[in-house]
């Protein structure tokens, strides 16, 4: 079995390469963007291809199962087998890509007996890079930098910038994050409800997997999604937010989401942060 570090180093290059081939197509006007629709409706564009080349070109030669939002979807028969995978989402947040509004993401996460023990998070626009690790030997780390300098991939190399999450939060209000486009009505009364006990309550707007990486970062204080999300969508967050000392809860059930589940789709949660 591979080091947590080998793991790390693999996600944090993959991530980063994958970042730069969805920049090629982002900051070049004359390039098709090739966008469909998929079975679901949901965009699908010639960056979210080449961010998924990218990525299985470095995280193959590990041996480990891959789970990809872009790639064939093995049948749970077979995928119940598997004791880890990567579950990874190319390019988090299509719609933020096309509005070109910077808040799309690459979520790469090693999951492992159901739970993300790795996660790595890039923001391609701003070159910002998340990570966190929990470890067999119960110790963690959780991590973000603010700007990857160009031609910098190994996690070796990256993490003498790194900043320990969560960053302090003193001095601000009870803070929320909500998505961007896919804010629900049942979130809205959630958060409503909220306000009733944080009256000076802050409510802040994200796109893509940046919505969990500002709770575990410490500048938002919880997370609620009322409304569908895949298990890519937030693998990769979970495991920063649990490095970081916080968690993703499934609504009304004391438990954490689970992932390579029979049914991707994952439940309702909240994300809450250590404060």
């Amino acid at each position: 079995m591979q080091t947590s570090e080998a793991l790390l180093d693999a996600a944090v290059c993959a991530a980063v390469e994958a970042g730069e081939a969805i920049m090629q197509v982002y900051t070049s006007p004359e390039t098709d963007w090739e966008v469909e629709r998929k079975a679901d409706n949901s965009p699908l564009t010639l960056a979210d291809k080449k961010a998924h080349a990218a990525i299985v070109a470095r995280l193959s030669s590990l041996d480990i199962p891959l789970l990809s939002e872009e790639g064939a979807h093995a049948a749970y028969e077979c995928r119940r087998q598997w004791s880890e995978l990567w579950v990874v989402d190319p390019l988090d947040g299509t719609k933020e890509f096309l509005k070109r509004n910077g808040e799309f993401t690459v979520n790469i996460a090693l999951v492992r007996e159901g739970a993300p023990v790795l996660g790595v998070i890039f923001v391609p626009v701003s070159r910002t890079l998340y990570w966190g690790v929990c470890r067999s030997d119960g110790s963690a780390e959780a991590c973000k930098v603010d700007q990857v300098q160009p031609g910098l991939y190994a996690y070796s190399e990256i993490a003498p910038q790194a900043q320990s999450l969560p960053l302090s939060a003193t001095g601000r209000p009870y803070t929320v994050v909500a998505s961007r486009s896919h804010l629900s009505p049942e979130t809205a009364d959630f958060i409503e409800e909220l306000r009733t006990e944080h009256p000076a309550l802050e409510l802040r707007s994200a796109g893509s997997s940046l919505k969990i990486c500002l709770v575990a970062e410490g500048a938002a204080d919880i997370y609620p999604r009322f409304a569908p999300t895949m298990e890519w969508d937030t693998a990769a967050g979970h495991a920063i937010v649990r490095a970081a000392g916080g968690e993703v809860w499934q609504v009304d059930v004391d438990a954490p989401l689970q992932y390579n589940k029979s049914e991707l789709l994952n439940p309702w949660f909240i994300v809450r942060g250590r404060r």
